[in-house]
């Protein structure tokens, strides 16, 4: 196991979050949905579950990665309005520690390269696991019931800050 890894939490990028806000297209073309926050509802402008009443986008996303047949665009959520955006230390979010996701791993040509359920207690650890493959570029923490994205995490050697 690869100790002392470093890593780097990545939201939804600004720029696409900024794209959706001013056309109200998503990364299909369609429509943004607009609605009220019921509460729950994972953003993932700022990693944390929305409050009731919050004005949210529902929106297709399609992670980062290469184009190929493992591309794909699901359903995200995030605040209709400019937000403060995630916690800038880039490590896991606080808000979902202890939630259960799933890691999916991928290769620098965006192919699935293996991936582990955690139950939320220590990602960091099943982060690092993974991370200790050389072949690993970058992993999907994605919800465990659902299957969408939530966000990305890179070796903080390969994000930029």
């Amino acid at each position: 196991m690869m100790t002392g890894t470093t890593f780097r939490v990545r939201a939804l990028p600004a720029a696409t979050l900024d794209t959706v806000r001013r056309t109200g297209r998503d990364a299909a073309d369609r429509p943004a949905e607009a609605l009220p926050a019921g509460g729950g509802e994972p953003l993932r402008c700022c990693l944390r579950d929305a409050e009731a009443g919050e004005a949210l986008l529902l929106f297709g996303y399609a992670p980062p990665g290469a184009a190929g047949p493992y591309r794909e665009i699901g359903p995200v959520f995030a605040h209709a309005g400019d937000c403060p955006g995630p916690d800038r230390s880039g490590g896991h979010p606080a808000a979902w520690r202890g939630r259960p996701q799933v890691l999916r791993a991928y290769d620098r040509r965006g192919r699935i390269h293996g991936g582990r359920l955690h139950d939320g207690t220590d990602p960091e650890a099943v982060i690092a696991e993974l991370l200790a493959d050389p072949a690993v570029h970058q992993l999907h923490s994605r919800n465990v019931v659902y299957g969408c994205f939530m966000f990305a995490v890179e070796r903080a050697d390969d994000a930029p800050a």
